[in-house]
């Protein structure tokens, strides 16, 4: 990997991660189109969604520091509540990370026409939560659960993880910016738990990420992470609007293109 690809990569992968657009489908197509060998990402993976992780909390972190500050006072409040509802919708996603690791595995690797039928999907669900009627409700533990079931689904590469786990909040009747901030927090301990899980395969095997320099990692940090910082605060903007239909028909053309591209090649 080149430190162009990283740069190019690392951008992909800080806009995608909070845009509905899909980060996995689109590091795959981005891979698949610059030739990046599944060896080379192992290593890279780990760099680029802890940079993401990191925009995240430079975003959220007066949000995070009243969350820890109300864990403290250890009282059933409105920082332990939230951890909790974090925690609930945290189960789905571990148990079929843990269970269903090799099967998920087989879903990457090039194969771009599912990529495309998954960014269909997404497209739809897009477009369902800009047409739905908008109410101004909150995260309850039920709706915690529904929108971990969400954010499971979108392991699949296509299938955006902001996206789906924004729309389902807001067909389930939760307001835009409440879905928003649960979107967004709720991702950083699979994020860090994905990685960490990279990291002792990396540790296990450091020839998976063979050939790979600092410099390298490096540049797909810092671009990963300034991307990243970019599109959180655009999402956070963009939800607001309601503007999540141009994503739709974005994710619609993109999603198209890569079905038509992996039937003729």
């Amino acid at each position: 990997m080149t430190i162009i690809e990283a740069i190019i990569l690392g951008i992909i992968q800080g806009l995608t991660e909070f845009l509905p657009v899909s980060s996995s489908g689109h590091i795959e197509l981005g891979s698949f189109l610059l030739d990046v060998q599944a060896a080379d990402n192992l290593l890279f993976t780990v760099v680029v969604h802890a940079a993401t992780a990191l925009s995240t909390i430079v975003v959220f972190r007066k949000d995070l520091a009243n969350i820890i500050k109300d864990l403290f006072k250890f009282q059933w409040n409105d920082g332990t509540q939230f951890t909790a509802k974090i925690l609930l919708s945290m189960i789905p996603i571990g148990i079929v990370g843990v269970l269903f690791e090799e099967q998920i595995e087989m879903l990457f690797g090039g194969k771009i026409i599912f990529v495309g039928a998954m960014l269909l999907v997404t497209a739809a669900l897009l477009a369902f939560s800009h047409f739905a009627s908008k109410r101004e409700g909150h995260v309850t533990f039920p709706k915690a659960l529904v929108i971990g079931v969400a954010q499971t689904i979108a392991i699949m590469p296509g299938i955006s993880r902001s996206g789906s786990t924004i729309a389902t909040a807001l067909l389930i009747g939760v307001e835009k910016e409440r879905a928003t901030r649960f979107s967004f927090l709720m991702v950083l301990l699979p994020i860090l738990g994905a990685s960490g899980i990279k990291m002792l395969k990396y540790l296990e095997d450091p020839s998976l990420a063979e050939g790979i320099s600092m410099t390298v990692l490096s540049a797909g940090f810092i671009a990963a992470f300034i991307a990243g910082l970019a599109a959180c605060i655009w999402m956070i903007n963009i939800v607001k609007r309601g503007k999540l239909i141009y994503f739709a028909v974005y994710c619609a053309i993109v999603g198209l293109i890569a079905l038509i591209g992996g039937l003729t090649m």
